[in-house]
């Protein structure tokens, strides 16, 4: 998580959507930067704890931003990443994170519940589709007022991840909240600004 008093703005931080490389980029405008295990607060915690301490310490009430991934290429993104810590094909990741119990290595959460309130809507003002990178790079590089350059950072190694049409359906019923946000995202242009 960043945070950038002179834009107003305060960077969410989602797994496995380039967050490492976006923070490298941006660092050098950042008043404040979280990391390790503060590094991926999610917006509910933000707004409890972040929002308030910004507020008060800095009479900061800064837009948010965050960028969010095609939900099963997340998956796949994660389960590259584990992969060599693993026992079990993707199609097996799927199903054990989609169920109801989910070992410890399958506890990733959502991509829905770290953008959402406890009440499930969305809280971040600017919400940006990972596959649109020169619509949020534009939008960066114009609210920065100057160039940016992303460069790939923490990258998993390849892994086949194919998906049976079973596991695939699973999938799609357990995600639904999260395809439907990021096909809201996808159908702006790849900047969803939501008035919060």
């Amino acid at each position: 998580m960043l945070v950038f008093s002179e834009q107003n703005l305060v960077l969410l931080s989602v797994p496995k959507t380039g967050s490492t490389a976006m923070e490298v980029a941006l660092k050098p405008w950042a008043d404040i930067a979280f990391y390790k295990h503060r590094k991926h607060a999610p917006y509910g915690r933000y707004q409890r704890k972040i929002a308030p301490f910004l507020r008060e310490a800095f009479d900061l009430t800064p837009e948010t931003m965050a960028v969010i991934r095609a939900p099963l290429e997340h998956l796949r993104s994660w389960y590259r990443y584990r992969a060599a810590d693993l026992d079990v094909d993707f199609d097996g990741f799927v199903r054990a994170v989609t169920s109801t119990a989910p070992p410890s290595w399958a506890r990733i959460g959502t991509q829905h519940n770290f953008l959402t309130d406890r009440h499930g809507t969305l809280g971040v003002t600017h919400l940006f589709a990972y596959e649109a990178q020169p619509v949020l790079r534009s939008w960066l590089e114009a609210r920065m007022n100057s160039e940016i350059a992303f460069k790939p950072l923490n990258v998993s190694p390849p892994a086949p991840t194919p998906i049976s049409r079973e596991t695939q359906e699973l999938f799609d019923a357990a995600y639904a909240a999260e395809i439907a946000l990021h096909a809201r995202v996808t159908a702006t242009g790849g900047h969803l600004v939501n008035a919060v």
